[in-house]
């Protein structure tokens, strides 16, 4: 099984379907096991946390739910568009993530 992903943690990305269709954000966690990605400030969900210690507040909280990294495309520094991440191989043997639209270095 293939559990590479296409983004990498602080990478600016742009939601492609769902809920937050055409929203912005940057990759703050990465699950390739399961495919997976968390978007700062995006795809919210309620959360029913209980008082672990005493006199500690319980309640409902706001957090970031995971979404499928195929629903996510990186966004282009230098063209502002989401693209798919191309690889480039150097003669001096390193390798660099680059925009399939314009060719800018990620």
């Amino acid at each position: 099984m293939n559990n590479k992903v296409h983004v990498k943690t602080g990478d600016t990305v742009i939601i492609m379907s769902g809920r937050d269709r055409g929203m912005k954000g940057k990759v703050l966690a990465v699950s390739p096991k399961e495919g997976k990605v968390i978007v700062e400030g995006r795809n919210m969900v309620s959360k029913h946390v209980k008082p672990r210690k005493m006199g500690e507040q319980g309640g409902i909280i706001k957090a970031e739910s995971a979404i499928y990294a195929c629903k996510v495309q990186v966004l282009c520094p230098r063209c502002g568009k989401p693209t798919r991440v191309a690889h480039k191989i150097y003669e001096d043997g390193t390798k660099d993530r680059i925009c399939v639209k314009c060719g800018e270095s990620l």
